[in-house]
């Protein structure tokens, strides 16, 4: 596995960067202290990332497909305009449970519909139209996800997928895993596809910036 980020330069990064507040940053704590996959977690820097990404764009609609302990759904609701929303997909029901508190925690409950179960089922049954999707799910579906979702962007909408360098091992001269190889392939279908302009962020563990046109 290859060291993506330089630790004293993410501690650098984040000493530099707007600190969390309150809530988020106990839902971190408690998902770094209690939760057995607590690496996915976004994170400080990749959150407060989101959330100005966010207040950029001041979006109606979000998706987010891929929960987990509600962290990255918190920070991109500070942006949705008044009487927004965010629908946010988790298929893990002991994850969406934890969530849900968060939710709840924060106050945030009127803005953030929870939904617990199959992204590819419930998608279509939202029937919105996205100013932001945020993939962060499995990653063999990666290219599923973005092909359900980008016609249901309004043009000039934007898709964040999380995770496109995978441990760095997409940088491997043979890449190897299904997982790995279901980035690499979700990495060179977006690169190809005409409907969109994207960029690749060498933030946390990568992140694609992809906007409709």
């Amino acid at each position: 596995m290859t060291e993506l980020v330089n630790i004293k330069a993410e501690q650098y990064s984040e000493k530099f960067s707007s600190a969390l507040d309150a809530v988020s940053e106990e839902v971190a704590r408690e998902t770094y202290a209690q939760h057995p996959h607590a690496h996915m977690l976004s994170g400080h820097v990749q959150g407060v990332f989101l959330e100005i990404i966010s207040r950029m764009i001041r979006p109606q609609r979000i998706l987010e497909i891929g929960t987990f302990t509600g962290f990255s759904a918190l920070c991109l609701a500070k942006g949705l305009e008044e009487n927004g929303l965010l629908h946010t997909i988790e298929i893990r029901e002991e994850d969406a449970a934890t969530s849900l508190a968060n939710f709840e925690k924060a106050g945030a409950t009127k803005n953030i519909r929870l939904h617990t179960g199959d992204a590819r089922t419930i998608i279509p049954t939202l029937k919105e139209a996205w100013d932001i999707v945020f993939i962060d799910a499995d990653k063999v579906s990666y290219i599923d996800y973005y092909e359900l979702t980008l016609p249901l962007i309004k043009p000039g909408g934007y898709i964040l997928a999380d995770n496109v360098l995978f441990h760095g091992q997409v940088l491997e001269e043979e890449v190897k895993g299904k997982n790995a190889l279901a980035i690499q392939a979700f990495n060179a279908h977006v690169a190809k596809d005409q409907r969109v302009q994207q960029v690749l962020l060498t933030v946390r563990d990568g992140l694609m910036l992809i906007r409709k046109k």
